[in-house]
């Protein structure tokens, strides 16, 4: 892009846009922390075989698997599985197996209550069963027939042969019968979670000296406060670090180590919002150090976090030096306008405008 057209936006903006833009909540991204390519091959053979043995038992149509906001874990060979939607705060528990489907399905839904908070000990994409210990993550964001919480054994499985005997459903499909329940999570689920994480982005936040309220919103963008989140860009966790970009420039240029984060690493929380908030921190102080407006900066480092930083630079000249002039240029409002119009990626145009607004949303309920 020429300096001249940058120029033509100024004048634009000058006469039609405010100093404060009005943002927007949209869209989902992943996160695609800097230059370097993933190597996606051994998520991508993880995922085919696993998708093969569910396609297996519930057919083409109804295979479902684990992503950023979703939780998905299978078991009894694949036949039985949970699904957690945490944007609409409803989990289903189902099964297409034949026999004993009270049993299956009573199993399956006290694993799913009672599921660890640390998601390193549970294998999504196998149909191992998960081991009861530790601090259910759930605690809170489900209540049992009596409204009570649900921490014990005893209470979940009294649940789980409450929602077998009244509230199983049928469902008729071409490949088999589905049965199933239906679960409601409490109304402030979403605050239930947030709460868990607050005192390890405090302290990752006051670490890195990032914006607590930044961390925030990342993690409600990327995974909706899931600490199982993953996705196919082979991003892992609350903050969806990639081990092979962020994760490595992180175990580099911060923790002076010379290998890269493993999964299980990334899905321990407070790894993982360690990780992420360090990768604030290498943004803003290295690869946009040359930023010279904070606001400016911040807008940069939120989209540079989600499309890269030679994403940032290109949405202003192909080269790098002439990009960062163009970018120091322009006010706040300009960059923001050009960040969310004119970014190589639409992804990233949305994932800005997302994250500011959550920024908003964490800053008016702490006034």
């Amino acid at each position: 892009m020429s300096k001249s057209y940058f120029i033509l936006i100024a004048c634009l903006l000058l006469t039609s846009c405010t100093q404060t833009p009005i943002y927007s909540n949209f869209g989902d991204s992943h996160t695609s922390s800097n230059q370097l390519p993933p190597d996606y091959q051994g998520f991508e053979k993880l995922i085919q075989h696993f998708a093969h043995q569910v396609k297996q038992e519930w057919g083409d149509d109804n295979y479902l698997e684990a992503g950023k906001h979703r939780y998905v874990k299978y078991i009894d060979g694949y036949r039985t599985r949970a699904h957690i939607d945490f944007d609409q705060g409803k989990i289903y528990v189902s099964t297409v197996a034949k026999y004993q489907v009270k049993q299956k399905l009573t199993q399956a839904i006290v694993e799913t209550l009672l599921m660890p908070a640390d998601p390193s000990q549970v294998d999504l994409f196998s149909d191992k069963d998960i081991p009861l210990k530790g601090k259910p993550f759930l605690l809170g964001q489900v209540k049992d027939q009596d409204g009570r919480t649900i921490e014990w054994q005893w209470r979940a499985n009294r649940f789980a042969e409450y929602l077998v005997d009244n509230k199983l459903k049928l469902q008729k499909r071409d490949y088999a019968n589905v049965h199933y329940v239906v679960i409601n999570m409490v109304k402030d689920h979403l605050a239930q979670r947030e709460y868990q994480y607050a005192q390890l982005i405090r302290n990752a936040a006051k670490r890195y000296d990032i914006d607590e309220d930044l961390i925030y919103a990342i993690i409600k963008t990327e995974s909706s406060f899931n600490p199982y989140a993953v996705s196919h860009a082979g991003a892992y966790g609350l903050m969806q670090v990639i081990p092979k970009t962020a994760g490595a420039d992180v175990f580099k240029l911060v923790k002076n180590r010379n290998d890269i984060p493993t999964k299980n690493y990334l899905f321990n929380p407070a790894n993982n919002i360690d990780t992420g908030a360090a990768y604030f921190h290498i943004l803003k102080n290295r690869y946009l150090r040359e930023v010279k407006s904070p606001t400016t900066l911040h807008y940069s480092m939120i989209s540079a976090y989600n499309g890269g930083t030679g994403g940032v630079l290109a949405t202003f000249d192909n080269d790098r030096k002439r990009a960062m002039r163009d970018l120091n240029s322009l006010k706040p409002n300009q960059v923001y306008w050009a960040l969310t119009n004119k970014h190589p990626k639409a992804e990233a145009r949305r994932y800005l405008q997302k994250v500011l607004h959550f920024q908003q949303e964490f800053n008016k309920g702490n006034l």
